[in-house]
């Protein structure tokens, strides 16, 4: 009996979704889960039949970030390559992919949003990049995402791991629309992209991305490398280990004076 996908998918219209329906770990980016997606992409990418991806999410959750459960394991370092690879394949991918997130966002899962060329959150969204608080830094999803973000707001979130809501997701650009309902958002988007000839989106995507891609050029080797010094040093594993423990981490304080 073969394993259930982590990433599924429905074509409808041109339009092929990507629903990512890990809920054990909560859509966490394990080695399977970005495996299975970047092989999907792939598909997409030969299909003629497929003018757009979406990427969406079952349950509450869009992604959770790193599979820490495997960042703990014999190897903690393994992941930050396939992790370059697999944002950089949403980023390569030659038809426009758009991210519809209506729940939580959290550490690497806002690369994810970061990647795709348009994103509409709706009301049940929240975002946060939780790095900081576990000894790490958003060290490879920095590259699709610092050329989008405004500078200010990227030093406050990424330093306090504040949550904030899709209406502030769209001020600091880390996504196109915060819509009430992100369904009816989407209509037009997609209606547009179905009406759009392929070499015209291919084109006018190298576009948009160009600097994003240049991000990446120079800045995905080390930022790779810093990823995976911190995930091995000794702060981070224990920060790892106090998350699933339920527990604080040794460093932590609180507010009482």
């Amino acid at each position: 009996m073969s394993e259930q996908a982590l990433v599924r998918r429905a074509d409808e219209r041109g339009i092929a979704a990507l629903v990512l329906d890990s809920p054990h770990n909560r859509n966490a980016l394990s080695t399977r889960l970005m495996d299975e997606l970047r092989d999907a992409l792939a598909d997409c990418a030969e299909d003629p039949r497929v003018r757009a991806v979406v990427l969406t999410h079952t349950g509450v959750v869009f992604c959770a970030g790193a599979d820490l459960s495997e960042a703990t394991g014999d190897d903690p370092a393994a992941g930050p390559a396939r992790m370059v690879e697999m944002l950089r394949s949403i980023v390569e991918l030659p038809k426009p992919v758009v991210a519809r997130v209506d729940g939580h966002v959290r550490a690497g899962g806002l690369g994810l949003v970061g990647a795709c060329d348009i994103a509409v959150a709706g009301p049940a969204a929240s975002f946060a990049f939780t790095e900081a608080r576990l000894g790490l830094a958003p060290a490879v999803i920095s590259a699709p995402l610092l050329p989008r973000l405004d500078p200010r707001a990227a030093a406050r979130y990424y330093l306090t791991a504040e949550r904030f809501d899709a209406a502030e997701a769209a001020r600091i650009g880390l996504v196109s629309e915060a819509a009430d309902d992100p369904d009816a958002a989407l209509t037009p988007i997609l209606d547009g992209l179905r009406q759009a000839a392929p070499q015209g989106l291919a084109e006018s995507k190298r576009l948009v991305t160009a600097e994003v891609l240049r991000a990446f050029d120079r800045d995905a080797r080390s930022l790779a490398e810093q990823s995976a010094r911190l995930f091995s040093s000794e702060q981070a594993q224990e920060g790892m280990r106090a998350f699933l423990e339920r527990r604080p981490p040794v460093w932590a304080t609180d507010n009482a004076r």
